[in-house]
């Protein structure tokens, strides 16, 4: 009887037999971690010897092997009679009254120690539970809120859940017998989250396993909202670097969500825990402070160091003490068992808009017939290949979620029960769209993509798209460097898994123009705007912040700060913003700081803005987030470019500028690369290795001035030619003169993809790196592995 009940602090991972994963984890952090200060709420575990006496004295095993016996495993039809007879078994059954006064006493005691009216947590807990490869995440039931007068039943209810309909499934799925998997119960301290918030964290990105990322989730109240995908949560991206560097902030990227109810305790006696609608002012602000999402995400990176795996973890935030607490780890094991040996690639053939959008769970493209699930009633209409759509999904439902090739929820993040049911069936999803089931019909067709990033796209019917696969194996290693060009920083995650060296060419101007929408400008002298409908955006764009300026700089800071976090530590080339005037004046605020000027092309543009009176400012607020990013985040991987830079002056100009802004040229490695983009940065480039660290060539614009034609003219277009004499002179001519000064050269655009010869002639003349745009970055690779091999020797060896 001894080893019925076994206080939490005195187990570790070595009791996983004795009392489970769950357990064994909780114990394993109080007795190792406790020193690091990570909290984790007290409690016992009723062992497994308990659960198997509790069997022995009511006679059950011979009954559920018996009753187990008449399933039919090819079909599952009689998998719902068959759980309901087991569970029944051991509803009905009774205690030993040994065990059941050991249970009352060690509540009691705990209670005693901590307060006479404390609730707990009982939780299921199985051995074979939480391993690195079957989590049963979802699979048994735990019960949040339970008095002391309830403590047994959730016990006995907690022992009856091994024979669900999913975990009776979820052994057969994994190969374990019937019996096999044996059951110990945590009963924990409750954590008051319901006054509080709660959430789930991953030591890696969840959706791509990248690991330089600390991907925290959370919303208000108890955290089995977030568990089961009730809520469409708050998001933190923190990177590791800075958590070891042990930086203040660690914070790169964060989303706010909705949030739009949250699970408290119950007022009787009949719920233990309901739901309430949460107000408009919760859902407006982000469940942790900074201080305690960075805090949270020391633990986590000590957990995952601790135990030398990526985990799951669970974590919760007490409203009354407004401490933090770890309630739950275990080792994540979707990306644990996952060998990327393919990348796929997906292209919608489309210029529709699309019904629906939520956040993209998965990669890929699918069509197929809506399939609305309110409950598992709903069973029998779902086909193999349906797009089944629900408000949310719960584990009854894994069966079920079987049949679909897709599933669309109106509510829940990335760490909701649809995303996790979706990563283990190697199926898309897109999650917290939140009018799924009002838009769409049963047997109505529609294609899902989540091949775009972060966002997830629903349109009706079904629509074209191209499949590429290439074998990783399959894509040769190159001397010169393979680089990104790209806009979207919701898409670097994904790319970043890509073969590359970095990002070539991160366009700042896109990321100002989509997430940011605001002229710089009109931050700047907010106060002078004029009081109208653009303001009224401004204003609900802005509401978090009475310092407007410093809305520019966090937004852009963080857009910049996912790509450098993904690619960390390649590097990442940040070109400062360069818009035309006619682009800048669509920005919000826009009109009243931009000239009309005829020919915007060769206009008010690149370096001759930074430096002018009339952008200066706002030149400045792109410093400022570029510094955090360096300084404040500690991603010194981050260079900066400056594009359209006329003559030497200029250049000289525009970096006194930065320097008064706090970014100077070799301060902390800092490196300014130069646009190569005009005939004057190619003809004085001995004088522009002087105060530049490389260059990176653009070829279109050169192309373009080279030739002196418009290349949006359809009259001229056919001149247009990257391969003319002209320009490759030019470009020639810069490599040697950079790799004379010990400078690096690369070059920006479509050309090396489209147009072997091309690359060729690059790779001849020695050029360092070749940027590319995502969808021709493998056929990029290719064209160079290709020309290297007819290019014996290198013209220049860095």
């Amino acid at each position: 009887m001894k080893n019925y009940i076994l206080p939490f602090e005195k187990l570790s991972m070595k009791e996983v037999d004795i009392v489970g994963g769950k357990n064994a984890s909780l114990g394993e952090m109080i007795r190792n971690l406790s020193g690091l200060d990570i909290r984790v709420p007290k409690g016992f575990a009723i062992s497994v010897k308990a659960y198997y006496d509790f069997l022995a004295f009511n006679e059950l095993l011979p009954q559920l092997k018996k009753t187990l016996g008449q399933l039919d495993r090819a079909t599952l039809d009689n998998l719902s009679s068959i759980g309901s007879a087991c569970r029944e078994l051991v509803m009905k059954s009774d205690f030993p009254e040994s065990l059941k006064t050991l249970i009352k006493d060690h509540h009691a005691a705990l209670s005693k120690k901590y307060g006479s009216n404390t609730t707990v947590a009982v939780r299921s807990s199985a051995t074979a539970e939480d391993s690195p490869s079957a989590s049963f995440a979802g699979q048994h039931d735990s019960f949040l809120n339970v008095p002391a007068n309830e403590v047994l039943l959730a016990v006995k209810k907690c022992y009856a859940s091994l024979f669900n309909d999913r975990a009776i499934k979820y052994r057969i799925d994994n190969k374990f017998d019937d019996l096999q998997v044996a059951l110990s119960v945590g009963v924990q301290l409750m954590v008051r989250s319901d006054k509080g918030s709660a959430g789930v964290a991953f030591t890696i990105e969840p959706e791509t396993g990248n690991q330089n990322i600390v991907y925290i989730t959370g919303a208000w109240g108890l955290g089995e909202s977030v568990v089961q995908g009730a809520v469409n949560t708050d998001e933190f991206y923190l990177l590791k670097s800075s958590i070891k560097a042990e930086r203040e902030n660690a914070i790169v990227y964060r989303t706010l969500g909705t949030k739009q109810q949250m699970l408290i305790y119950g007022k009787d006696e009949e719920k233990n825990t309901v739901w309430q609608i949460t107000s408009p002012a919760q859902r407006d602000q982000f469940v942790l402070s900074d201080a305690e999402v960075n805090l949270l995400g020391r633990w986590c990176y000590d957990i995952e160091q601790h135990y030398k795996l990526p985990m799951d973890i669970e974590w919760a935030k007490d409203g009354e003490s407004s401490q933090l607490f770890i309630v739950q780890a275990r080792p994540e094991t979707i990306h644990a068992k996952e060998k990327k040996l393919v990348i796929k690639e997906y292209e919608l053939e489309t210029d529709e808009i699309p019904l629906l959008k939520g956040k993209a769970v998965g990669y890929g493209i699918v069509s197929g017939k809506v399939s609305i699930v309110k409950s598992l009633a709903d069973s029998v209409k779902v086909k193999k290949g349906d797009i089944i759509v629900a408000d949310i999904t719960n584990p009854d439902w894994n069966a079920l979620l079987k049949k679909a090739v897709c599933i669309v929820t109106n509510k829940g993040g990335r760490t909701s029960h649809a995303s996790i049911v979706a990563r283990e069936l190697g199926i898309p999803a897109v999650v917290g769209t939140e009018t799924a089931t009002e838009k769409l019909t049963d047997g109505q067709v529609i294609t899902v993509s989540c091949a775009v990033g972060d966002e997830g796209l629903i349109y009706q019917g079904k629509l074209q798209w191209k499949e590429d696969e290439t074998s990783v194996e399959s894509i040769p290693s190159t001397f010169t460097r393979p680089m990104f060009i790209l806009a979207d920083p919701q898409k670097a995650l994904l790319y970043a898994s890509y073969p590359n060296e970095g990002v070539g060419l991160l366009r700042m101007e896109f990321m100002i123009s989509n997430t940011l929408q605001i002229h710089p400008m009109a931050l700047v002298k907010y106060h002078e705007l004029p009081d109208n409908s653009e303001k009224k955006q401004i204003d609900a764009l802005t509401r978090h912040y009475s310092d407007k300026k410093k809305f520019f700089i966090d937004k852009l800071s963080e857009s910049i700060a996912l790509v450098a976090a993904a690619f960390y530590p390649k590097e990442v080339i940040v070109r400062m913003s360069d818009f035309k005037t006619n682009e800048y004046a669509k920005l919000l605020g826009g009109k009243m700081f931009e000239p009309e000027e005829e020919n915007p092309m060769l206009g008010f543009r690149g370096a001759s803005r930074y430096y002018n009176e009339r952008y200066r400012e706002g030149f400045g607020l792109e410093c400022l987030a570029i510094k955090k990013v360096r300084e404040e985040m500690g991603l010194e991987n981050v260079k900066v470019m400056i594009p359209f830079c006329r003559t030497v002056e200029e250049g000289k100009k525009v970096q006194e500028v930065m320097k008064s802004y706090g970014l100077e040229r070799g301060k902390d490695e800092l490196e300014i690369y130069v646009m190569a983009e005009i005939p004057s940065n190619i003809l004085l480039a001995k004088k522009f290795v002087n105060i530049f660290d490389g260059f990176s060539i653009g070829s279109n614009d050169l192309t373009q001035l080279t030739l002196g034609l418009d290349r949006d003219s359809a009259i001229v277009s056919d001149l247009f030619d990257e391969n003319n004499e002209a320009v490759k002179r030019q470009i020639r001519y810069l490599i040697s003169c950079a790799h004379e000064h010990g400078l690096k050269v690369g070059l920006c655009g479509q050309a090396p993809s489209d147009y072997p010869e091309f690359c060729s002639f690059l790779v001849e003349c020695g050029i360092d790196s070749i940027s590319f745009n995502p969808d021709a970055l493998l056929q990029g690779i290719h064209n160079i592995a290709s020309a290297e091999k007819t290019v014996r020797s290198k013209v220049y060896v860095p």
